[in-house]
């Protein structure tokens, strides 16, 4: 079976990595001159809207999908009108816009922080009367990693954050001050089967992931799965999704969706029986879902700039390298390691061991 990607970025190279076993080919449709998935299958290089390179796209695949939600929605139904697209369009129709995001969660009762769209700088000044300071104004569109949005902390604030932000849709958030950050990860397949992975408790660094922690028999699961569970039923949604959490009082308010698999669940491949990139390639062509269970304590690491020296970080025991094939630029994902471990204390120190390194190289 030959599998369509659209985006070719460090997911797509992970789908593919976790697909050769199943015997499943790849091609991937991405405008990058530095397609780092490209060696794992066909690449199309040429803009998503490209009507020409979509058909050619559809043309050699039985099934698309995607490893980033910022494809054009003309490029999505394009697609879909000739394949199977899974997720469906509307997945991304959701998650490409924070305030859809945000009424979803509102129509299927999950909790969020307070919010208001803001289209205007007159539009933020009462948002901010109604929500009250500190809050975070975020772009509706395209922000990730801590880009596009500003938190606003005093009144002397709203001024530079318009002047930066306002040329888009915005959304104005209530501040959360959260006790801990978590994502659930659900995998739903084509005939309605559904797993979740533990969830998992993230660190960020200058709005940027930095280590993921799966959690073993975290108090929150059941709550992180049953939102989960709404969502994906909701959307009739075929795949991996991540659902980001902060908790709050010792509760979950929802934060945002990513429709496909997500950095949060890196740790998957060396750390869980069934990767998150297996269980979506799974779901996406109609097998049976692999066991979510963890293998032990484990943690993921981002590279962010450059690398350490795998010298260095393969003397650490239980560590696994991945390179993205990338190159080195600040703020940029450009690997990770996991590690892997038999005892939480052993894990600590391993991971700690890994922190210490994966930071000298940052600097």
């Amino acid at each position: 079976m030959k599998i369509g990607i659209l985006g070719a970025g460090q997911l797509g190279r992970m789908l593919g990595l976790a697909g050769y076993p199943l015997d499943l080919d790849f091609v991937f449709l991405d405008p990058a001159t530095e397609a780092c998935a490209a060696p794992l299958g066909e690449h199309i290089y040429a803009p998503y809207d490209d009507e020409h390179a979509l058909a050619e796209f559809c043309r050699q695949i039985d099934v698309a999908t995607y490893e980033f939600e910022n494809v054009p929605a003309r490029t999505a139904e394009f697609v879909a009108a000739r394949v199977p697209l899974l997720p469906a369009p509307v997945a991304l129709t959701v998650g490409q816009d924070r305030l859809s995001e945000k009424t979803l969660f509102d129509s299927l009762k999950i909790p969020v922080p307070r919010y208001m769209p803001v289209a205007t700088r007159e539009a933020l000044d009462v948002a901010v009367r109604v929500i009250g300071l500190p809050a975070v104004l975020k772009t509706r569109r395209l922000g990730y990693d801590g880009k596009g949005q500003a938190v606003l902390r005093t009144a002397q604030d709203l001024d530079a954050a318009w002047a930066r932000l306002g040329q888009q849709p915005l959304i104005l958030e209530a501040f959360v001050p959260f006790e801990r950050e978590l994502s659930c990860l659900a995998v739903r397949g084509k005939r309605g089967g559904l797993a979740f992975y533990p969830v998992v408790e993230n660190v960020h660094r200058d709005g940027i992931l930095r280590v993921a922690t799966p959690r073993a028999d975290d108090p929150l699961q059941a709550e992180a799965e049953d939102y989960a569970r709404r969502v994906v039923e909701h959307l009739g949604y075929v795949g991996v999704l991540a659902f980001e959490f902060f908790v709050a009082g010792g509760h979950l308010l929802a934060n945002e969706i990513a429709p496909r698999v997500h950095n949060s669940g890196h740790w998957t491949i060396e750390g869980a029986e069934c990767s998150q990139f297996e269980n979506h390639l799974r779901a996406i062509t109609g097998l049976p879902l692999g066991s979510t269970a963890m293998r032990g304590p484990s943690a993921m690491v981002n590279y962010i700039g450059r690398a350490p020296a795998d010298a260095a970080v393969a003397a650490i025991a239980g560590v696994h390298i991945h390179h993205y094939g990338k190159t080195p630029k600040p703020q940029r994902k450009v690997g990770h390691a996991t590690v892997t471990a038999n005892t939480e204390s052993e894990l600590s120190g391993r991971l700690s061991r890994l922190q210490a390194l994966v930071l000298a190289a940052e600097q």
